[in-house]
């Protein structure tokens, strides 16, 4: 499967240069953002993706929005492949909110509020990613997936630190990374 980190949002740009959390809730993407979404998209059309995954904040949602449209590939919303709950940003939006921004998607097996209540720890994420790993690796087109996701979730999945609009390969059914520098 392919993974790519959503395009720059506002949070990240406050916060590469502050190293202070902002509070911004659910982060949209800045004008760089969605140039890396338009760019990925360019990128991705020769990749046989079939399907894309995605997770439900707004900054992957608007990453994954020109890359479906390239690629005219169904687009799947999964709060497993969300980011790590650690700062302002990954506090959601509710899902009746997203349902009527997004009316293109299908928001029903999300629940109305989809992320955690409390600053998600190593152990969770690592789980929720090791789930993730399983389910994709037992399908037997997994390589054909996009994963729009985030930093926190793809560096449990891979060992790799991506940037913003970066993507890369990830093979499910090879050993999860044996050891997590959680450090952007």
């Amino acid at each position: 499967m392919i993974l790519l980190r959503h395009g720059q949002s506002e949070f990240n740009l406050h916060f590469t240069g502050t190293r202070v959390d902002p509070g911004i809730i659910d982060a949209q993407l800045t004008p760089l953002g969605h140039t890396q979404a338009r760019d990925a998209a360019q990128a991705l059309r020769g990749e046989g993706i079939k399907r894309i995954i995605v997770s439900p904040y707004t900054r992957a949602l608007q990453t994954a929005a020109p890359v479906a449209e390239a690629l005219g590939v169904p687009v799947f919303i999964n709060p497993i492949v969300r980011e790590r709950y650690a700062f302002a940003c990954d506090i959601g939006t509710p899902r009746a909110e997203l349902a009527r921004a997004w009316p293109q998607h299908d928001f029903s097996a999300v629940e109305e509020i989809w992320w955690p209540a409390i600053e998600e720890n190593a152990a969770s994420i690592i789980a929720r990613a090791g789930l993730f790993r399983a389910e994709m690796a037992a399908l037997p087109d997994w390589s054909d997936t996009l994963v729009v996701s985030h930093w926190g979730f793809v560096l449990t999945l891979t060992g790799t630190s991506i940037t913003n609009g970066q993507w890369l390969r990830c093979n499910p059914t090879a050993p999860a990374p044996a050891e997590l520098v959680w450090r952007a």
